[in-house]
């Protein structure tokens, strides 16, 4: 007889405002970082000097959260939310105040510290309050957030910049602000275990954990065939469309679709000619936040590798596309972009749940701050200086498509390359508790 299908636990008041810091939070970081590319060309400064910012910046991004993690099993996810608010906000600030090379990188690196420590506490604070019957469903409700917060920022840094650059940095500095306030006066520690463990006992576990070959293997692979391609995406496709892309086509595109008022909203106005700005269309989040919760819903009952590699075939198609849009109809780059959506809704959500469903519920913290390795090692220490740089001598040879089809083809060895690794020594167990 078949079994009744388990009712699935409702989500308490938390996981909500978790999820509205987690909007605001994204809304400041991708309202500065989307444009960002787009600001130090306006500046004159090169492709390869991008380079280095973009992965100083993701580097640390993605680097600190390992200390954060350990820090917030400890002390609590509350008050490691706090200090990481009053690291952002005069980071932030600091942009309003320099334009030469070395401050713009060490301003960034300052950001990237401050959303580094940021990072694992509200995923952290969903694995607490989520169990086997609601946690795919939780994560994908994270995700969409997530992607809210990632679609509005860069539209309004967008309209602001087209202003003035300063007008969207404060914008992005009230959104740190109004996640403070959230904080103290809403958010309540989430019950689960705090370990009293020292900082010392905790990079030991870290140690011990990355000393199982199986799991350090499969965060080096995702680290250079999943995370470099993913936010190569992010750091390129912004002043990709600006600079390479017939803009005034690709607001008509909008205009005859949506009509004028949606198309204003996403473009501006260049001497009596409507252009699209670019980082407003120029990310995966305006397509994630309408069709997140459905995906996740479909992924939930297949297994977690296939799926995630799936979801990167999706996306290296996508990447193809988004090249060929500069040697055939501008237009294409709209389809690019939303299959890379489709492959990143597919497989990033999952492969973060899985690494934390294959850690201890008291250690989820630990081991998403080792998950932050691959990210930090893939994303920041090699996106930019390898595909910012490279799309650099793209550009000047007169190819910047070309940039795409490699990170296309990257994806798909990647996906063979994970593959391998998973039928050689196999998938590792999620825990049921």
């Amino acid at each position: 007889m078949e079994q009744p299908k388990e009712a699935r636990t409702p989500f308490p008041r938390v996981f909500w405002v978790a999820n509205l810091i987690e909007v605001l939070e994204r809304f400041s970081y991708y309202g500065i970082y989307m444009g960002f590319g787009i600001y130090m060309a306006s500046l004159g400064y090169t492709r390869a000097q991008l380079g280095v910012v973009q992965s100083l910046f993701l580097f640390f991004s993605y680097m600190i959260p390992v200390i954060s993690g350990t820090f917030a099993d400890k002390y609590g996810f509350k008050k490691v939310l706090i200090v990481s608010y009053l690291a952002y906000l005069p980071s932030i600030l600091l942009l309003l105040l320099t334009k030469t090379f070395s401050g713009l990188a060490l301003t960034m690196l300052a950001i990237g510290l401050a959303a580094g420590i940021f990072k694992p506490l509200i995923s952290g604070t969903v694995r607490a309050v989520t169990d086997r019957t609601n946690k795919t469903v939780g994560f994908g409700i994270f995700y969409a957030m997530v992607n809210v917060g990632a679609s509005f920022g860069p539209v309004v840094a967008g309209k602001l910049r087209a202003i003035s650059w300063e007008y969207a940095f404060i914008a992005a500095a009230i959104g740190i602000g109004l996640m403070l306030l959230i904080t103290i006066f809403f958010y309540k520690e989430p019950e689960r275990e705090i370990e009293g463990a020292t900082l010392g006992q905790k990079f030991k576990d870290i140690y011990i954990a990355l000393s199982d070959m199986r799991f350090l293997t499969l965060l080096i692979l995702l680290a250079v065939f999943f995370w470099l391609p993913f936010w190569a995406f992010f750091n390129l496709a912004a002043i990709y469309v600006d600079e390479n892309l017939d803009t005034a086509a690709l607001y008509m595109n909008l205009k005859s679709v949506f009509g004028t008022a949606f198309a204003d909203f996403f473009s501006r106005d260049d001497n009596g000619t409507r252009r699209l700005l670019g980082e407003t269309i120029s990310h995966t989040g305006y397509i994630i936040m309408i069709f997140q919760v459905f995906v996740s819903k479909v992924a939930e009952k297949k297994s977690a590798i296939p799926t995630f590699l799936f979801g990167m075939f999706v996306a290296a198609l996508g990447l193809f596309f988004i090249g060929f849009a500069k040697i055939s109809f501008s237009a294409w780059v709209f389809f690019g972009i939303f299959l890379f959506a489709i492959g990143e809704m597919v497989s990033s959500p999952r492969i973060q749940e899985y690494i934390t469903w294959i850690a201890p519920k008291e250690k989820a913290g630990l081991y998403m701050g080792s998950n932050f390795l691959a990210v930090g090692l893939g994303g920041g220490g090699l996106s930019g200086i390898t595909y910012t740089t490279l799309s650099g001598y793209f550009r000047d040879i007169g190819h910047p498509e070309y940039v795409w089809y490699t990170l296309g083809a990257h994806c798909l060895i990647g996906i063979v390359a994970i593959w391998g690794f998973t039928k050689a020594v196999g998938q590792f167990k999620e825990l049921e508790h």
